[in-house]
């Protein structure tokens, strides 16, 4: 691989990983503890992971368990999953909080499937801006002479070949998760 590419190459796989943890994010009807990497509690004036202040588990497929540490951080928690856009509302028992996701309707899985390809559709997008900026910088270096005309054919066809593996991984994590939040 040419050393002009590799950079781009990163930033491409950068966008595949942020459409990955985006995905872990979306919930498909079954508790994953992901869903509350995104939300930040107030604790002692920090913002800090859900996580970090607390035991999360998933005793059964449906719930997600979350045992804070300190007995006055439920308040804390609750506020915080109540202010997201999760869309659960959080029970406690005064030691320990359950979020119960309820089995998602038919529409609600369609609609998910539509958000995830809208991600996907953005993770592209990102992925064919880095095609661009590496072909615009491979035809200034062959401007400035600093490469053949060969050389530039080349680095393209590599900067081309990089950027379909890429849209056929971003594909395949589109229909695992499409497939995931449609399954019943």
């Amino acid at each position: 691989m040419n050393e002009r590419v590799v950079p781009f190459e990163a930033k491409m796989q950068k966008s595949v990983e942020a459409l990955g943890e985006e995905f872990t994010t979306i919930r498909a009807g079954r508790a994953n503890p992901h869903v509350l990497d995104k939300i930040k509690v107030d604790y002692y004036g920090t913002p800090s992971a859900i996580q970090a202040v607390a035991n999360v588990s998933v005793p059964e497929a449906r719930i997600i368990q979350i045992q804070p540490w300190e007995a006055k951080m439920i308040k804390e928690i609750e506020k915080a999953i109540l202010a997201s856009d999760l869309g659960l509302t959080p029970s406690n028992d005064g030691k320990v909080i359950r979020l119960v996701f309820p089995e998602l309707t038919e529409d609600r899985r369609k609609e998910l499937v539509k958000d995830v390809k809208k991600k996907s559709e953005n993770a592209k997008v990102a992925i064919r801006n880095v095609r661009r900026d590496a072909n615009d910088a491979i035809k200034k270096a062959a401007k400035s002479n600093e490469i053949s005309e060969d050389e530039q054919k080349g680095i393209e066809d590599e900067i081309q070949k990089m950027t379909d593996k890429f849209i056929a991984e971003v594909d395949k994590m589109t229909d695992n998760k499409s497939s995931e939040i449609l399954t019943i």
